[in-house]
């Protein structure tokens, strides 16, 4: 929470947007040109610069502006980039406008603010309690959190495909600490007993899930596939963070309401 508090105080933002909630160009350019020549070459400073790792496309970099200017950058990159190479636009992606950015950023946080609102009431309507319902709750809300900063500090922007991820999260948080309240507090069994079942089924469960996120962000990455990288990442520090909050935050607020909540 500072993190993204300082954040948000900062920059107006508590994570990085992308240019699906910001606003922008993006081109798609075929150079021999350096990443620091391709810079050099527009007025603008490009928001960022990567290069496409697929077999089919040598010398090809996707550079984004936060400028919606298109034409004028394309000119801009054929003009300047000849003198060190043949320059081809080889992709002109559709611009997106500021404000359609700022529409796009509130009905994704509106998503998201449902999702989690409906998952809260799902919750207290299935177990009737205010403990283990608020331990679900405080437990999907620092599956979300965590992950959020993290982008801040990994400098991971904040774009559709990333709501996606942290919408997957409150699935995958919900499912963990459901199955672990169920386990304690509706089957036989003693607290600890109920629990080592429940840990087995849960962690196992997660772990698979860390695994093939990390092999697909990792993967990703190497392919250049710069947004599924971004989901895989996110998605495997999320499930990390879960791990931590169902089994050291929802346990412990189950233990407190099973040993002293329920005698006070």
């Amino acid at each position: 929470m500072l993190v993204l508090t300082g954040t948000f105080l900062m920059t107006g933002a508590p994570v990085p947007l992308g240019m699906d909630f910001a606003g922008g160009s993006e081109l798609t350019i075929q150079t021999t040109s350096s990443q620091e020549e391709i810079a050099n070459a527009f007025d603008e400073e490009p928001e960022s610069i990567q290069s496409v790792s697929a077999p089919d496309s040598q010398n090809q970099y996707v550079v984004q502006f936060t400028s919606t200017d298109l034409e004028s950058l394309s000119q801009q990159a054929e003009q300047n980039l000849e003198q060190d190479g043949d320059a081809d636009i080889v992709q002109l992606e559709s611009t997106v406008s500021g404000s359609f950015g700022e529409r796009t950023q509130r009905t994704a946080l509106l998503g998201v603010a449902v999702a989690f609102v409906g998952m809260s009431v799902i919750t207290f309507l299935l177990f009737r309690t205010f403990v283990p319902s608020i331990a679900i709750v405080l437990s999907a809300f620092s599956d979300l959190v965590i992950p959020l900063a993290f982008m801040t500090v990994a400098d991971i922007s904040l774009s559709l495909g990333t709501v996606a991820a942290l919408l997957m999260l409150i699935g995958y948080s919900v499912d963990s600490d459901i199955l672990l309240n169920n386990h304690i507090l509706r089957r036989q069994g003693d607290f600890y007993e109920s629990t080592h079942r429940a840990m087995r089924t849960g962690i196992t469960m997660t772990v698979t899930s860390m695994a093939a996120m990390l092999v697909m962000g990792v993967a990703a990455g190497l392919f250049g596939v710069k947004l599924l990288s971004s989901i895989g990442i996110v998605l495997f520090v999320g499930l990390a963070a879960d791990l931590m909050n169902t089994y050291m935050l929802n346990l412990s607020l189950l233990r407190w309401y099973k040993f002293e909540g329920i005698r006070s």
